[in-house]
């Protein structure tokens, strides 16, 4: 008696796997060991973002200068601030800014400067007694700010002074005349001045009339 033949195996279906939902990529952790910003590298940012200018005075020269005439508005005392952890400032410009004499406290700290521009300022006799010790600085223009003679007596220790501008302020030519006693060589410049008027020509006496 023949057997029945087995009976035909159904193909198994695979089991449906669900996908899995993507994660979302995280960002990527810093570098391990990579230098965090610099006290320096902060305080240009600073400055940058106020509208002010760091920059090397030379590509070959790591010594800078630091500007903020150009800021509209006005730079005010605190975006100047940061100047002090900037090294190896020789020039600063601060020409036309709404600085006042807190400032002059900060820009003391840069004791290599050598150009220094606070014309049009607020800056008065007491905060110049903050530049005495900068003993490198050869330019200094006060043009337009509120500085009388009193505010030159710090200012000669500075003995390498070479040019001071003092145009339109209340210092007087016996004030400038001392400083530059005090400090051979100086400049001092004034500002036009009228020419003193020449004296009147000596009145001729009337002939005395000859006696017939």
């Amino acid at each position: 008696m023949a057997q029945a033949p087995p009976p035909k195996a159904t193909p198994k279906s695979k089991p449906q796997v669900k996908p899995q939902a993507k994660s979302p990529q995280a960002k990527a952790p810093p570098a391990k060991g990579a230098p965090a910003a610099t006290a320096e590298q902060k305080a240009i940012a600073k400055i940058e973002a106020a509208g002010g200018s760091v920059r090397r005075i030379a590509q070959n020269d790591d010594r800078v200068e630091i500007a903020f005439h150009l800021v509209s508005p006005p730079a005010t005392d605190e975006q100047v601030a940061p100047i002090r952890d900037v090294s190896k400032v020789v020039s600063l410009h601060l020409g036309g800014t709404a600085i006042t004499d807190k400032s002059l406290a900060v820009v003391a700290m840069l004791t290599g400067l050598a150009t220094l521009h606070l014309e049009k300022t607020k800056v008065t006799d007491a905060g110049l007694k903050s530049l005495a010790n900068l003993k490198d600085l050869t330019y200094l223009n006060l043009y337009g700010a509120a500085v009388t003679d009193a505010g030159l007596a710090p200012l000669k220790s500075l003995a390498k002074l070479q040019k001071l501008y003092v145009w339109q302020t209340k210092v007087t030519k016996a004030g400038a005349d001392e400083l530059k006693k005090a400090i051979p060589g100086l400049h001092v410049e004034m500002g036009w001045e009228e020419p003193p008027k020449p004296p009147p020509p000596p009145e001729k006496k009337a002939e005395e009339k000859k006696q017939p």
